[in-house]
């Protein structure tokens, strides 16, 4: 058996030196990893259109995928729409591999060296992602270990009783696998140990943002920037620590306490706003820095989400962006967006959609369907009207009620990647805003993709965690749906979905590219 050693042995002589007290739990931790990537890449490699993979060929309880160059890869079947069957190993003719990393070396398709590297630090940051919340978990609950598990760790907690957290952020910090379907789910290069400790929300950190001082006429500024971040003629930006250490490379002044979401560079003040920070990394697969044009389109998108948000008929609330700017550079610049707390009645609770997989609601049928009929509702009626919000797990939240957790409304945070149809919404009497750039798109299948690609393959998939169970849940839901034109082919159309692995071996392919996979109705036969 191989293993690709270098990638996690790193962390651990790091770990030796800042955390020793982590050490044996995450090495504990790594084969578990080594799974859950392994488990992503394998749905990848039987999902998507790979163009080394030239045919596929099932089984009744397997999967070989024959290569271009003759050789043949063996597995599992896989459900593309599963959370929790973990592969294991995979087969690369009578090799067996249960490291992704190596798996992907020996494969030697164009541009694997350089994936085989993301893949070994997603797993070695995966590993120390569950090792740190486990920590944190046992400081919390003691030795009795009566507090919830993370997602990823294969348990749920025990529901609305104790243990479920008051604050948004701190469900925020209950997943520490990330993105459910990507092979670099934990991908964080130029993160050392030190860094995610300090700065990961499953380490329960909380960071101190500072400000950096700008000239008020070097920069640029949409909505309101608050007095609190003025100082004469200066404009007061926050910073991130990492990205004035390591990417801006000079001091700032202390401003405020934070606690990181799952987005990292998205961070909650206590009693205040969000704080969307520049952060010029390199996550899963995006630079988190912000553009000038996000940033100057950030008002008109603010107000035209509320304009759409009254359409909803109460179902969907949009977090306004109160003020942002920038200082003509993408690794200089700040949001201020309001908490989605702001939008939870007394007694409500309101969590990301991620954070529903570390609760068992899922597990029953009837919520299920009840969220899924929730969200494409909202969802549809928005596609309808024009816009294709980009609902995965991160930007939907749900709200709960106090007394039995039923899914009352939603709250969607971040406009600045829906796409808005001009056509769309001109047809329903709707001026479009004052906005040009990549928003905008009248192209359905362009819309389409967004929205179903990002709320049933991605959202919704992740919370139901099965083929079977996300195509019961759609199929309860959709009596009551709206009856729009874009309906059907959410129900007789393949399901389209990011080919995540696709674009990490394609670097010379700008932009998006996608699969189709199969329809989640399909799995009720």
């Amino acid at each position: 058996m191989h293993h690709s050693r270098t990638a996690e042995a790193e962390p651990a002589e790091e770990l030796a030196a800042v955390r020793p007290g982590l050490l044996d739990r995450y090495r504990a931790a790594l084969p578990g990893a080594r799974a859950a990537v392994l488990t992503r890449l394998w749905r990848a490699f039987a999902h998507e259109p790979l163009p080394w993979i030239i045919r596929r060929t099932r089984g009744a309880h397997s999967l070989t995928l024959h290569l271009a160059d003759g050789r043949r890869l063996h597995g599992p079947l896989a459900d593309p729409y599963a959370t929790g069957d973990l592969v294991t190993a995979v087969r690369l003719d009578r090799e067996r591999y249960d490291d992704p990393a190596l798996l992907m070396t020996d494969l030697a398709v164009p541009h694997a060296a350089a994936f085989a590297v993301e893949l070994g630090g997603s797993t070695a940051s995966l590993a120390l992602s569950r090792a740190g919340a486990d920590h944190a978990d046992a400081d919390r609950t003691g030795a009795d270990g009566t507090g919830a598990d993370r997602a990823g760790t294969g348990h749920a907690c025990t529901g609305h009783a104790r243990g479920w957290p008051e604050r948004d952020w701190e469900w925020e910090q209950r997943v520490t696998d990330g993105h459910p379907f990507h092979p670099n789910c934990r991908y964080r290069p130029g993160f050392s140990v030190a860094d995610q400790l300090a700065y990961g929300p499953e380490h329960g950190a909380v960071v101190e943002l500072g400000t950096v001082a700008v000239p008020a006429a070097e920069c640029l500024v949409s909505g309101e920037w608050p007095d609190e971040l003025r100082s004469g003629e200066r404009l007061l930006i926050p910073v991130h620590p990492w990205q004035a250490t390591h990417v801006l490379k000079r001091s700032y002044d202390p401003w405020r306490p934070a606690h990181p979401l799952m987005s990292l560079r998205t961070l909650a003040l206590s009693g205040g706003p969000h704080v969307k920070t520049a952060l010029s990394a390199r996550l899963t697969s995006s630079v988190r820095d912000i553009s000038v044009y996000s940033v100057e389109a950030s008002a008109a998108l603010s107000a035209f989400g509320e304009e759409l948000a009254a359409r909803t008929d109460g179902l969907l609330h949009i977090t306004r962006t109160v003020g942002a700017v920038t200082a003509h550079s993408p690794d200089l610049a700040a949001l201020l967006r309001e908490s989605p707390e702001e939008y939870a009645g007394p007694g409500e609770r309101v969590l990301p959609v991620a954070a529903l997989a570390t609760t068992r609601l899922p597990e029953d049928p009837a919520w299920l369907a009840a969220f899924t009929r929730l969200a494409l509702t909202a969802g549809l009626r928005l596609l309808d009207l024009g816009v294709a919000l980009e609902a995965h797990g991160q930007n939907l939240l749900v709200i709960l009620s106090a007394a039995d957790d039923t899914p009352l409304r939603l709250v969607y945070r971040d406009l600045a990647d829906i796409r808005i149809s001009p056509e769309r919404l001109r047809r329903h009497g709707i001026t479009p805003p004052a906005l040009t750039g990549r928003l905008i798109n009248d192209d359905e299948t362009v819309l389409r993709r967004k929205l179903f690609g990002s709320l049933v393959a991605g959202a919704l998939a992740g919370t139901a965690g099965s083929g079977a169970a996300l195509g019961a849940a759609l199929g309860s839901a959709l009596p009551a749906l709206p009856g729009t034109p874009d309906l059907p082919a959410l129900r007789e159309h393949p399901l389209p979905a990011k080919a995540l692995t696709l674009m990490r071996l394609s670097p010379e392919t700008p932009g998006d590219q996608w699969t189709a996979l199969p329809n989640p109705l399909s799995f009720l036969d």
